[in-house]
């Protein structure tokens, strides 16, 4: 029997995940923070677009042309199922690479992303990925990769070999990934529990492994059981990416470009004094033990003058997708936690409070603070997930229609699952998490039902229908009343706090 899985675990579906370093319209930001000109992105590539969420809510809130595959027709078909509804035109295929690559009916593209791809796939798909990206990736094309990274993963490497092989060699054929996966982490604690010399020598690897045992088995299948498992250094990456004439341009990670979060002065001052940007990437991975990498790469990167950069900085707009009571003045980094200065952060903050978008050039005229603490401040604020990028109104006007129309169905979806937990937003270009409850509140306003109160009693005869209980606190609810007081505060907390916010996003 012919095996299309590639040494890819397909007998158990990805999460339903969205990742927003996909959204396009992020480069600009990093991009501009950097000097670099950025595309226009009309037609943009999802590689392993698992469950399709990220390429859909993209697809259905941008005016971007979507293409992409991935070669689990299952999730291939749910993400086709997402587009039709959606009317985005998004084409989405369960193709493997090499047969995706070579379609005929591809465009050229401005933007291509991998997220969780890379490091989980063999040496031959790479070379695919690779030469597809030179032949399809436009001069001043962004790439979008994500992968594993040494050094942060080396004492790892050995123990993923062992879950692996105790995963072929000690389970039962016809077992299923779940048994076996259980099998192999429980063996691990049995092994670590020897105190053996590798767990000494590597301290962290017990407290990953006993992490591992509490994340979701869909995720763990495919983060440590897939055949191929690469943990790459940048170094390495760059070389990989070097024939289709990339240029690593700066992190996806926002928070990566703010230094004094993550490096030492010493630090600091080691890596100002290697001239080779390349090197400097692979030394600073060293310094802060990088586990995971979010990067763009441009082919060909252009400089900006100093009057440009300030230009187009001062045009970009941005919205508050937090409750401004709820945004946290402290950022976590390498070094540990810092506090940001409220004489400049609660104020921008306060500029926001009405979740209405707003430009960098009207806050630099309604405060006075320097346009580069400004524009520091809109760095971190959006990497911490406060702030959002806003694209142009003649584009939030074009994808209405298409994201009530996908919102519509996901909120159908969430009567009876809690998986797919984002909503499109027309103003963000992309995915606004909406966790189930919230979803349910929505779909009750939808359905004519105007107080807190009655959408409390939608869903409680939406859960009891299905026998499901709320839990609080750990402890399920076992009587109507109680089910219904816990709802009735929830749907109160959500009109007063959520609900401004997801008008404001043109979601509700």
């Amino acid at each position: 029997m012919t095996d299309w899985t590639a040494g890819y675990v397909a007998d158990i579906g990805y999460t339903y995940g969205y990742y927003t370093e996909l959204n396009p319209l992020r480069i600009k930001l990093a991009f501009l923070n950097q000097a670099l000109a950025f595309p226009e992105v009309g037609n943009a590539c999802e590689l392993g677009f698992g469950q399709g969420l990220s390429a859909n809510l993209h697809a259905a809130a941008s005016v971007t042309q979507w293409s992409g595959t991935d070669f689990n027709p299952a999730q291939a078909g749910f993400a086709q199922e997402l587009a039709a509804v959606s009317g985005s035109e998004a084409r989405l295929y369960d193709q493997a690479f090499a047969e995706f690559a070579h379609r005929p009916d591809l465009p050229d593209f401005d933007y291509i992303g991998l997220h969780g791809i890379w490091s989980w796939i063999s040496d031959e798909n790479r070379t695919v990925i690779v030469d597809f990206i030179r032949r399809k990736l436009k001069v001043g094309g962004v790439l979008y990769i994500s992968y594993n990274t040494q050094p942060g993963w080396a004492a790892m490497v050995p123990m993923r070999d062992l879950l692996t092989e105790h995963s072929d060699v000690m389970g039962a054929p016809g077992q299923g990934i779940v048994p076996r996966i259980n099998a192999a982490l429980a063996f691990a604690e049995k092994l670590l529990a020897t105190n053996p010399s590798y767990a000494k020598a590597n301290p962290q690897v017990a407290s990953r492994v006993k992490k591992i045992t509490e994340q979701n088995r869909n995720y763990v299948a495919h983060e440590y059981f897939n055949r191929d498992w690469m943990p790459m250094s940048f170094t390495k990456m760059a070389q990989w990416l070097a024939p289709a004439k990339l240029q690593w341009a700066c992190s996806a990670n926002y928070l990566e470009a703010i230094d004094t979060l993550h490096l030492t002065t010493e630090q600091q001052a080691l890596l100002t004094s290697i001239p080779d940007p390349m090197f400097r990437q692979t030394v600073r991975d060293f310094c802060v033990n990088q586990q995971f990498r979010k990067d763009y790469w441009v082919k060909g990167a252009r400089q900006l003058s100093p009057l440009e950069q300030a230009e187009a900085l001062r045009s970009q707009r941005f919205i508050l997708i937090q409750p401004r009571a709820e945004v946290s003045l402290k950022v976590a980094g390498n070094l540990g936690q810092a506090t940001l200065q409220e004489a400049i952060y609660g104020r921008i903050l306060d500029q926001f409070a009405d979740h209405q978008p707003r430009s960098l050039a009207q806050l630099e005229q309604a405060l006075q603070v320097s346009f580069a603490q400004i524009q520091q401040a809109v760095v971190v604020l959006s990497g911490t997930g406060a702030l959002a990028a806003v694209q142009s109104d003649a584009h939030i006007a074009t994808t209405k229609r298409a994201t009530e129309r996908l919102n519509a169905l996901l909120m159908h979806k969430a009567r009876s699952s809690s998986e797919l937990v984002y909503l499109a937003s027309p103003v963000t270009g992309g995915g606004i998490a909406v966790p189930r409850f919230h979803q349910l509140f929505l779909l009750a306003r939808a359905q004519n039902h105007q107080q807190p109160a009655e959408w409390a009693q939608f869903v409680y005869k939406l859960l009891t229908t299905q026998g499901q209980r709320l839990v609080k606190e750990g402890k399920a609810l076992d009587t109507a009343q109680e089910q219904l007081a816990e709802l009735t505060a929830q749907a109160n907390r959500f009109a007063q706090k959520q609900l401004p916010i997801l008008k404001a996003l043109h979601i509700a």
